[in-house]
């Protein structure tokens, strides 16, 4: 009987949560749509980006809305369920038959390791491939036009040339397609050709070339050894067989890449002498995000218990608060791993790590 009652009471337990975070995932993905819609709409229009652009570039953005709105569709659907037993005061009756809350609250921390590992799949496929393409569409059909001020620096580029060649540079102005710490390496079979250095690059239209700056050349015979060196500090003339657009293309941001693509970047960057500390903050919260479902699971139920008499009413209060202090807690982690304050693993780590203790301390308050 007692092993009956539990059984319906997961099985309550998870429908609820599942047809509730079906309902607020939708909601949170159409906000999220009609709030980005509204502020590109003038840049769409004054670029006359086709309708079937448009809706594709919404398409390939669905992805990455449905990573952000997760976890708080999470967090609702885990007060509203479990708020739904305790308003019937089916609470009372569960804790006198001496149900703990951890037992009360298991199927949805496996809904929520389920989640988490679902968020992390997400993340490192669909939404590294919705971004790229919706970054190409940006750049094909938004930006080159657009009136409004627009980014005009890259850094810490890497990009291929056939495949072959390989060129980083660590900082380029769009506009002014002027780039800095440039470096090219050629390589044959495995074994390097030709590498260029310059510590400054400009692009001349007129000459298709480009203007190099306090720079090197140098060539490599079969066996990889040097056989020719140029050190110029006069700018010079040089066709480097890239042009301004292959560097604005093929430039790719961390949130671009996943997680395996992102840890293959950081291994070329490091190579060529790139600063990857921002790189490897973003590879470490691609994973440290997904936990974040199983985490506002971990806060979300006790908030619901812990008040009683009005459980719905302060759990759903309580979780906007969380929610908001959660993610303004990842950012302030990934701010402080981007200046380099703490290590790119604590701070993709600092958000998930503070509100798990949190939610401990409010499973014990729960339970006195």
């Amino acid at each position: 009987m007692h092993n009956l009652m539990l059984k319906k009471l997961d099985q309550y337990v998870i429908a609820q949560f599942c047809l509730v975070l079906s309902i607020s995932i939708l909601g949170f993905i159409s906000i999220f749509i009609i709030v980005d819609l509204i502020e590109n709409l003038d840049r769409f229009m004054d670029n006359k980006v086709p309708a079937q652009i448009v809706i594709k570039y919404y398409i390939y953005t669905l992805p990455y809305f449905t990573s952000i709105g997760l976890p708080m569709a999470v967090l609702i659907s885990t007060v509203f369920s479990l708020g739904g037993v305790v308003k019937r005061n089916e609470w009372t009756a569960i804790k006198a038959s001496g149900v703990s809350l951890y037992r009360v609250a298991l199927p949805l921390i496996v809904c929520g390791i389920v989640l988490s590992g679902i968020s992390f799949m997400l993340d490192n496929k669909l939404v590294a491939y919705g971004n790229e393409k919706r970054f190409e569409i940006d750049r094909d059909y938004v930006k080159r036009k657009s009136r409004h001020k627009l980014k005009n620096v890259l850094k810490d580029i890497f990009l291929q040339k056939q495949s072959s060649t390989h060129i980083s540079l660590s900082k380029y102005f769009i506009q002014k397609e002027i780039g800095y710490d440039f470096s090219m390496v050629n390589l044959g079979e495995l074994k390097i050709k030709k590498r260029i250095d310059a510590k400054k690059i400009i692009w001349k239209s007129d000459s298709l070339k480009w203007i190099v700056s306090d720079y090197s050349i140098r060539d490599f015979n079969q066996n990889g050894l040097e056989t020719k060196v140029v050190i110029g500090l006069k700018d010079t003339l040089v066709n480097l067989d890239i042009v301004p657009d292959d560097i604005e293309r093929q430039a790719r941001k961390p949130d671009e890449l996943d997680y395996y693509r992102l840890t293959e970047r950081i291994k070329q960057l490091k190579a060529n002498g790139v600063d990857t500390i921002k790189w490897e903050v973003t590879r470490f919260i691609k994973i440290s995000f997904a936990f974040t479902n199983l985490i506002v699971i971990l806060c979300g139920i006790p908030l619901v218990v812990i008040k009683e008499k009005n459980s719905l009413s302060f759990g759903a209060g309580a979780s906007v608060f969380v929610i908001f202090g959660y993610y303004a807690l990842i950012k302030f982690g990934q701010s402080l791993g981007f200046k380099g304050i703490i290590e790119p693993l604590a701070s993709a780590w600092l958000g998930n790590i503070t509100f798990f203790i949190t939610s401990l301390i409010l499973f014990w308050k729960s339970k006195t």
